[in-house]
């Protein structure tokens, strides 16, 4: 083989490669935590769940339970030998089971353990519980009437004088936006499976976006140190959020059977009560203020973003705090205020959904800038390119952070001349001229979303790289796959940092045996952190690995050069494999722990002040819908998309992310609807009662294009920028085009203000309310 043959391109970084568990997911090859081989006597778990929204635990009576066939014990807070805690949040609120007080339907209060599931599930619910019953409330209004109990500390940005900026404003306008919630809807539900070892030590098999919180959880609650629990995760059906803190729960009852009685155990819920016992996207409801001039500026800003907390923290402090850093989206606010109210609920504690509060914030913005358009009479596209943040000057957020990577004119620009939307627009006002009962709409929206944990230390990553001496690469690292291509994303920096086949690298399960210390696969920060990781643990070998090649042929160290297949030491070229065998027997170290903390960020959340996000990831979508006005049903017709994920990666990726991202996103706004009855108890908690998009709904005409030209500014991996929830915001635009074919039964003089999800009956009832007002 000469140096031609061996240097042929190999680079699979920035191109379009599969997804590396594509072919396993088509043929169901793909293993998830129920495909593994159960150790031989494992036990299974089964959660008893309240029936009350609120009431004292007086007395539970496990007779009929215990006397149950394959019955093996019953789990209470009484048999666990450490802490009772397993709140992510870490402000001790959440206990394992109800501790004598149950707080909303569906609370876990005991877990029965069996030799079957099916013994286990069937016993359950034989299980004797004396309640005494408490006044309860589970939504925004009621929990502010209530007087607005608050679950964690709220949050205030303010920039500006707001009260002399509305006092300014030639016109002023109030208003409320109730936002609705969402389940995750993951495909694997919530599932772990614990096996014991001697001594402290146990294995956690658990489908969790965050690894290290599951190790810490489940060794606070057995008693022990880190180090005697291992958790691993190949691979989730499915995160969205809903397992970044959710996992706790099943990881620990399984952890605890499993030292108890010293045999694996795996503890996997109905859809029905992974529905009712795991929390969701928290429901908003925005109370505003806009003062804004005759051409659509605004001047100030005054809102106040409550939420459905549920009965703990969990992460209803920094997932409100997140609306609050998007309450501005795209757009400029001379003066601003805005408040987070985190609500002490009847419900089950809401928690991380991709955007993490940023999709509520920026509805919020939509919402009054759609406002401004129709007291106006204008198109709203104009209003919020009016009102966009500027380049060189009005360009401070609300957090006071400068906006310094401003790509939005461009993006919006493109896509409003690419979509033909003003051509579109017309003849959508002609059609709805000549129609009586069908009418369309068509919006254009834009996203601006920050990047990074706004807990600053979250922003860091390790990874773990081996060279074999046959040059084969072992890659593990401290991101979880679920589905986003995560792993395959950073094995192609793997592969293109030594310039070797995809093939040779061997992508490895996380595991916090390798990597300690990991942060949550979130905040869309999955391969900005774990890349960079990777790329720091191959360019501590590649340093080696050059040092042993110019003293191994007699050359500079300036003289090796990494080319695709090998190394060029002068005129001779020498393949990887070769490369790697030779620096084993010279006794080079082939293995480096990689590392990675994210620069240029800090945040002082008690002044409100701070640069929290490393750059911002930009992108706008046009929708097209038709309503029917007699029924309230509608269709999207199409959609035009431009976003921004610097330069990609993995385009192919990229784009699934961005469209799986809008449908999510479109599903949260249109279809999916959580509805709590009279008693306190969810009713949507099954696929009969909880519509999610299928592949019906999605738009006959979908166009999704990459902003080829954007490069992130910031020396992020392969200059890309994140795109797991910028993309979920996009689906904005439906709601505003529902909202303009609304308008049209009043001639476009009355603004929709429709609440969230537009349902079809949402829809009607909107059409109704407008004819009445027009008809005065």
């Amino acid at each position: 083989m000469n140096k031609h043959d061996a240097a042929i391109n190999l680079s699979v970084l920035h191109t379009n490669t599969r997804h590396d568990s594509g072919p396993k997911h088509v043929t169901g090859t793909a293993e998830y935590i129920d495909d593994m081989a159960e150790p031989l006597g494992t036990m299974h778990a089964y959660l008893g769940l309240s029936t009350k929204p609120h009431a004292e635990v007086l007395g539970m009576d496990f007779t009929d339970v215990l006397n149950t066939p394959g019955v093996i014990g019953v789990l209470t807070n009484a048999d666990v030998p450490g802490a009772l805690d397993i709140s992510s949040a870490h402000v001790h609120d959440e206990p394992l089971f109800a501790d004598g007080v149950v707080h909303f339907w569906g609370q876990p209060i005991f877990a029965v353990i069996a030799e079957t599931r099916d013994q286990a599930r069937r016993a359950a619910q034989l299980a004797k519980v004396d309640y005494r019953d408490l006044s309860f409330f589970t939504d925004v209004r009621s929990a502010q009437a209530a007087g607005g109990k608050e679950v964690t500390k709220p949050l205030k940005l303010e920039r500006g004088d707001v009260e002399a900026g509305m006092a300014s404003a030639p016109r002023r306008l109030k208003g409320a936006i109730t936002i609705g919630g969402q389940d995750h809807f993951y495909l694997e539900g919530q599932i772990a499976l614990a096996i014991p070892g001697e001594d402290e030590d146990v294995i956690v098999h658990s489908s969790t976006q965050h690894p290290s919180e599951v190790q810490l959880i489940v060794a606070n609650a057995l008693g022990i140190r880190q180090n005697a629990v291992t958790v691993n995760v190949r691979r989730m059906g499915g995160g969205f959020g809903g397992k970044e803190t959710q996992g706790n729960l099943f990881a620990v009852v399984a952890a605890l059977a499993a030292k108890k009685w010293n045999r694996a155990c795996k503890l996997r819920p109905d859809r029905d009560d992974d529905m009712s016992a795991t929390g969701k996207r928290h429901d908003f409801v925005v109370d505003y203020e806009v003062g804004f001039d005759d051409s659509g500026k605004i001047h100030a800003v005054d809102a106040l973003y409550a939420a459905r907390g549920g009965f703990s923290a969990d992460l209803s402090g920094p997932v409100t705090d997140r609306a609050l850093f998007h309450c501005d989206n795209a757009y400029w606010y001379p003066a601003v205020r805005a408040k987070s109210q985190p609500l002490y609920t009847n419900t089950v504690s809401n928690t991380a959904f991709r955007g993490f509060g940023g999709p509520q914030g920026m509805m919020g913005a939509e919402r009054w800038i759609e406002d401004i358009a129709y007291a106006l009479g204008k198109d709203p596209l104009d209003i919020r390119k009016a009102n966009f943040y500027g380049t060189d000057t009005d360009n401070i957020t609300p957090y006071h952070q400068t906006v310094e990577d401003n790509i939005v004119h461009r993006v919006v620009e493109e896509l409003e001349k690419n979509a033909d939307y003003h051509a579109r627009r017309q003849a959508i006002l002609d059609f709805n001229a000549g129609n009586a009962l069908l009418k369309k709409g068509i919006a254009l929206t834009p996203v601006k979303f920050g990047i990074s944990f706004t807990a600053t230390w979250y922003n860091q990553a390790g990874a773990l790289v081996h060279v074999y001496k046959d040059g084969s690469i072992h890659l593990s690292h401290g991101g979880t796959e679920m589905g986003q291509g995560l792993y395959i994303k950073v094995a192609q920096v793997v592969a293109d940092a030594f310039g070797v086949n995809l093939d040779t690298v061997k992508i490895m399960a996380t595991s916090t045996g390798k990597v300690p210390n990991t942060s949550a696969t979130a905040a869309s920060s999955g391969s900005d952190l774990n890349g960079m990781a990777a790329w720091d643990a191959c360019e501590q070998i590649k340093t080696r690995l050059v040092a042993h090649a110019a003293k191994l042929y007699g050359a500079e160290e300036a003289d090796c050069q990494w080319v695709q297949g090998g190394i060029d030491v002068g005129r001779k070229f020498v393949p990887f494999a070769e490369l790697a065998a030779s620096a084993y027997m010279n006794r080079v170290q082939l293995s480096a722990a990689g590392f990675y903390k994210t620069p240029k960020i800090h945040w002082d959340r008690a002044t409100g002040k701070g640069h929290p996000f490393y750059y911002f990831a930009y992108g706008a979508s046009v929708s097209e819908v038709t309503i029917d006005t007699l029924t309230g049903e509608y269709t999207v017709d199409r959609v035009d998309i431009l976003h921004d994920v610097g330069k990609s990666l993995n385009p192919a990726i990229d784009i699934g992310q961005i469209e799986g991202g809008f449908i999510q996103g479109m599903g949260w706004l249109t279809t999916e609807e959580l509805v709590w009855d009279a008693k306190g108890q969810l009713r949507t908690h099954a696929p009969s009662t909880y519509k999610i998009p299928l592949a019906s709904d999605i738009p006959p005409v979908f166009n999704v294009h990459l902003a080829e030209w954007s490069v992130n500014r910031e020396p992020t991996i392969g200059r890309s920028k994140a795109v797991g929830e910028p993309p979920f915001m996009l689906a904005m635009s439906v709601v505003e085009a529902l909202s303009m074919a609304v308008a049209s039964v009043a001639d476009y003089k009355i603004a929709p203000r429709l609440d969230t999800p537009v349902t079809p009956e949402r829809v009607l009832m909107g059409v109704e309310r407008l004819k009445r007002e027009a008809r005065g």
